[in-house]
């Protein structure tokens, strides 16, 4: 499974990006997920999706501002960001489970793409 983040960039707070993994040969039975790790801080949950696309789960603190989704057609993950903050700069990376359903635990992921730099600035 090969995954490649992209769309990062620099916004402004309360801005918006959209984020997309392309998981080329990632299997649809796969669980997928977004991470983030900000300077300094240790790697961190983002948001999660299961292998259908009807169950989410999300990190407290992004829950409402953010939006995962996926089309298996495209085989492509997705991260919809709204109201941005100073404290959601990061590198985000997305992740490829073994197991169908959603997971906060990086332990579950197999599969991890490149990271994606997104810079909130005031």
């Amino acid at each position: 499974v090969q995954l490649q983040a992209s769309g990062g960039g620099l916004v402004q707070a309360g801005g918006s990006l959209r984020l997309l993994c392309a998981a080329g040969r990632t299997s649809s039975n796969n669980g997928l997920g977004w991470f983030r790790q900000a300077p300094g801080k240790e790697r961190e949950f983002v948001a999660a999706i299961n292998w259908r696309g009807d169950s989410t789960h999300y990190a407290d603190s992004v829950k409402g501002r953010f939006t995962i989704s996926r089309d298996n057609a495209k085989n492509t993950l997705y991260l919809q960001m709204n109201n941005l903050r100073l404290e959601d700069t990061a590198v985000y990376y997305c992740a490829a489970a073994l197991r169908s359903g959603t997971s906060d635990i990086a332990s579950s992921y197999r599969y991890w793409g490149r990271g994606t730099l997104v810079t909130v600035s005031s």
